[in-house]
């Protein structure tokens, strides 16, 4: 068995975040809005007046119908805005920004995704781990432009221990972007060792790993879920 040359190991990681990059990244903001659209904040006791509230659910009600349609996508985002000037500290002005990125990322509209979570970015909310989350999502909406020094920037204000994995994993895929793969294979690696130790899901990280020629052994699988290899006929 052969290992990848590093130029191999780079097409073959950038090959299959182009196939499945925006997919990941679209079903990371699906499962933030429904999990921290609600849930979160009302276990943290964040929930604002029941009026604010509501002008959320019905926004994230619209959105549902706001898919390839222009007009109903530039109403909500006035919508959004409007929250965000009422209220630019509070729970819902992130929701409502968080809303829209993932709307523009269904349309791979990075710029208006990255204008979305800028307005929320230095939100005075009294909840660092929100705010955390806003700036990983902002750093992929850069990296999707080829920002790499603004994602770098970004990722470098993501300095909660319990973010630590997620933020190291996006400073490899900004690595890997750069053609940086020693890096990449830092970052990835650090962003390994925390998720092995918390037992959580890495299954995609591993495949990222290998890709850059880090071989890692799991030790809740019994081998690895890919091996590295080339053609040899």
């Amino acid at each position: 068995m052969n290992a990848l040359s590093d130029e191999e190991q780079l097409d073959s990681l950038k090959s299959f975040t182009k196939k499945y990059g925006s997919a990941m990244i679209s079903g990371i903001l699906i499962a933030l809005i429904a999990f921290f659209g609600w849930e979160y904040w009302q276990k943290k006791n964040l929930a604002e007046s029941q009026m604010e509230t509501a002008k959320v659910q019905q926004l994230m009600d619209e959105a549902k119908n706001a898919q390839g349609n222009a007009n109903a996508f530039n109403a909500l985002s006035a919508t959004a805005d409007k929250i965000v000037k009422e209220a630019p500290d509070s729970a819902q002005a992130i929701q409502t920004q968080l809303l829209m990125a993932k709307l523009a990322y269904d349309k791979a509209d990075y710029a208006h995704a990255e204008k979305a979570l800028k307005k929320v970015e230095n939100s005075k909310l009294d909840d660092a781990g929100l705010i955390q989350l806003v700036k990983l999502r902002l750093a992929y909406a850069q990296l999707a432009q080829k920002k790499y020094d603004d994602a770098l920037k970004t990722l470098a204000a993501v300095n909660d221990p319990a973010f630590k994995a997620t933020a190291d994993e996006a400073l490899g895929d900004v690595y890997v972007a750069k053609n940086d793969i020693e890096n990449a294979k830092k970052s990835y690696k650090s962003a390994w060792d925390a998720l092995v130790e918390r037992q959580q899901e890495r299954q995609i990280l591993q495949i990222k790993l290998e890709s850059v020629g880090v071989l890692v052994d799991d030790p809740d699988v019994e081998r690895p879920i890919l091996e590295t290899q080339v053609d040899e006929s």
